[in-house]
């Protein structure tokens, strides 16, 4: 195979497209840095399609490795024919692969392997041939009675045995069974407990193969791994049988009935259940591909929601019997203070509660409370209303998702960056950093456990960090990293710089003081040009002299972006004031082709740099709207259908959305209710942080469900 050739068709790009990016990804670049700096060859394919691409490029490449195995092992065993050759060089998928191999594949002890080692095969072999004037089977096997086969019976049942394995083991057969079951195939589930809980829909339950939505293949799934569930694929034997019969079955003659009953054996004994396997696990890894793309473009938009920046927070951590756990936050993310509140119960010391944190308002000049959704949330969201109501002062609060942050403040990280608090201290720390960067902040949590995804504990988990973990690194590399400020758990996320790597770089900022250039990375122990090469366009320095460290420019391109300068006569005192119409009227005046032609870089590079010089140490976060704070609360009881509201959302699943409406519990709008037109995903419509109004369709508060809707009802009516 032509893999090259073969991802240019895949993915509809230009053969040099391919070629060059395959080149690129072989010579070690990293994705995001491709994606970004090597546009001119790739032709500004972004980063979602070069990991697809990627990935791709991974799996044909295993395949053709598999094929150069499996040739080999068949041409070992001296059975390479010219057909099957064509075969092998022709197969496109692994299973297609594993067909052909599979006569020829060294077989465990077997009914057909017993009767082989009995000489029954060229029994089999005549039989199997059904020509016509051949002695009838019974008299064929009076030739191989032994002392081990005593009879005729066993004789010809050991025949059957090998036939079997020869038609389970015939690559076009198996081909037209897993189509056939594949697009005519029922899954089904039948309840095998008397209390089936969340798994009472699929008690007598059946659905399309072909058609069966993803969500629900991994829901039976669960249930018949908990044992509430029997689930199997139904599907017509006769229609099997007869594309077999077609197959094996010829002349009508009495050796033919031998075979007919030896194919109905393979299928039901071999076939089958060996392609319902196939099939169920067919399913469940588009099932999860799917649902890892929706985990992973949820945690991207969690990722990137826009940092509330420039106020002072105050991290609240709720709990019950051991307080609320108080952090007050820097507007750079430092701790100023700490303390534990009591003004839910058993404790109720409101009064003192109220004491405590106005005092370290007016002290700290705190403008933001972000406030933890766990066990205590509602009473202290109550709590911090009432008390913006009393200060007046302009405060908002939001409450903040705590998954993940257990996990986190339990860490290792964590201890080593408080060693000095205890874990529901540093849980405080968290939630109150979450608002103000969500993105420095959560890429400290396994991206798994941050609770925006669906049966994450039911996916490979191999391949569903592989994608968090790619989306983690195009979120920081696309917003950017302060190089004096980072985290090693941040650093560790920009393109070229391992774990290792990112603790030096913060061991010499704190032996060497605040990086004054990005040329100084080159003195980090272990910072190799290549890596230097990776990284260095995603790490910004404020406090450098050259305002192009404090941007997006990669330093292979300075002497680029300095020649604009001086061709459109635009000082660099002009872009760090901001003072950009003139540098903007004079590329749009002399042309971006020709300017990129005078500058001797490609158009896509010159545009990357004019929009940089546009807005120096810009966050593309800043960009987005704003999270939705609130001062008021509500609880459930105080929902009424009909009602109005606005609210966030919290997840995007594959039946719909859940919908922060500010009381505690997230409302489900069903993907029915999300608009008036059909959608194929809730995803096509909705994204995780989105600010969107619902309507209260009905609320249940003994169960905590709230049932939204996104479609007017007003407009509803007014069309009735």
């Amino acid at each position: 195979m032509d893999i090259v050739k073969q991802l240019e068709l895949e993915f509809s790009l230009k053969p040099w497209q391919a070629e060059n990016t395959v080149k690129l990804i072989d010579n070690g670049n990293t994705i995001p840095f491709i994606a970004r700096y090597r546009k001119e060859a790739t032709g500004s394919l972004d980063d979602q399609l070069l990991r697809e691409l990627n990935d791709r490029l991974n799996y044909l490449r295993s395949l053709e490795e598999q094929k150069e195995k499996i040739v080999a092992s068949i041409t070992e065993q001296e059975k390479m024919t010219d057909d099957i050759a064509k075969s092998i060089e022709n197969a496109k998928t692994m299973t297609e692969l594993e067909d052909i191999y599979r006569p020829f594949r060294p077989k465990r002890k077997t009914r057909a392997s017993v009767a082989k080692a009995l000489g029954l095969e060229p029994l089999a072999e005549a039989i199997y041939a059904q020509e016509k004037g051949t002695p009838e089977p019974e008299i064929l096997a009076e030739d191989y009675l032994t002392d081990e086969v005593a009879d005729i019976e066993s004789a010809l049942q050991g025949a059957k045995d090998i036939i079997a394995e020869l038609v389970s083991d015939d690559p076009n057969g198996r081909k037209l069974i897993r189509y056939a079951v594949h697009n005519n195939g029922m899954l089904t589930s039948k309840g095998a407990d008397d209390d089936l809980g969340v798994y009472e829909m699929y008690k007598e339950y059946s659905e399309p193969v072909k058609s069966i939505a993803g969500h629900r293949v991994l829901a039976v799934n669960r249930g018949e791994k908990e044992g509430k569930l029997k689930v199997e694929i139904e599907f017509d034997k006769t229609i099997a049988t007869d594309l077999l019969f077609n197959i094996h079955c010829k002349n009508n003659t009495k050796a033919t009935d031998l075979v007919i009953e030896a194919v109905e054996d393979s299928f039901n004994r071999l076939i089958f259940p060996s392609i319902e396997r196939e099939i169920r696990n067919e399913l469940t890894a588009n099932a999860c591909e799917a649902s890892i793309k929706v985990f992973g473009e949820n945690t991207r938009q969690l990722l990137m929601q826009p940092p509330v920046k420039g106020n002072v927070t105050i991290g609240l951590d709720p709990g019950y019997r051991t307080g609320c756990k108080v952090a007050v936050i820097s507007e750079t993310g430092k701790v100023l203070d700490t303390g534990v509140i009591y003004p839910a119960p058993p404790h109720n010391k409101i009064e003192e509660a109220k004491k405590t944190i106005t005092a370290l308002v007016k002290k700290y000049n705190v403008k933001m409370f972000a406030i933890g959704n766990g066990t205590a949330s509602h009473e202290t969201e109550v709590f911090a209303s009432d008390l913006i109501k009393e200060l007046d002062c302009g405060i908002t609060y939001m409450v903040v998702s705590e998954a993940g942050a257990s996990v986190y403040s339990a860490s290792k990280l964590a201890a080593e960056e408080f060693p000095q608090f205890d874990v529901s201290l540093r849980s405080a720390v968290s939630i109150a950093r979450r608002l103000q960067d969500p993105l420095a902040e959560l890429v400290k949590i396994d991206p798994k456990a941050i609770g925006v995804g669906q049966y994450q504990h039911d996916m490979p988990q191999k391949e569903l960090s592989a994608e968090l973990d790619g989306v983690v690194e195009s979120c920081v590399n696309s917003v950017g990293v302060d190089l004096n400020t980072a985290s090693p758990q941040l650093l560790s996320r920009v393109a070229g710089v391992s774990s290792a790597v990112a603790k030096n770089i913060v061991a010499y900022r704190e032996e060497n003081g605040s990086f004054t250039s990005r040329s100084e990375l080159k003195k980090v122990a272990k910072l190799g040009p290549k890596a230097f090469e990776q990284c260095a366009g995603f790490l910004r320095v404020a406090e450098s002299k050259n305002v192009l460290d404090n941007t997006a420019v990669h330093p292979e391109s300075y002497s680029a972006a300095k020649e604009l300068l001086k061709v459109c006569e635009v000082s660099e005192s002009d872009i760090k004031s901001g003072n950009i119409t003139k540098l903007q009227s004079q590329v749009q005046t002399i042309g971006t082709s020709a300017l990129a032609q005078k500058l001797d870089i490609g158009e896509p590079t010159l545009v990357d740099i004019v929009s940089e010089l546009s807005k120096p140490g810009r966050d593309p976060r800043d960009e987005l709207p704003k999270p939705l704070l609130r001062t008021d609360v509500m609880g459930m009881e105080d929902l009424k259908a009909g009602m109005e509201l606005n609210g966030t959302v919290r997840n995007v699943i594959d039946f719909g959305a859940f919908v922060d409406i500010g009381v505690h519990q997230d409302g489900l709008v069903h993907i029915s209710q999300i608009t008036n037109r059909y959608i194929k995903h809730p995803s096509d419509v909705l994204k995780v942080g989105d600010i969107v109004t619902v309507w209260v369709l009905s609320v249940d508060v003994d169960k905590k469900r709230i049932s939204l809707t996104m479609k007017n009802p007003n407009e509803m009516k007014d069309k009735k």
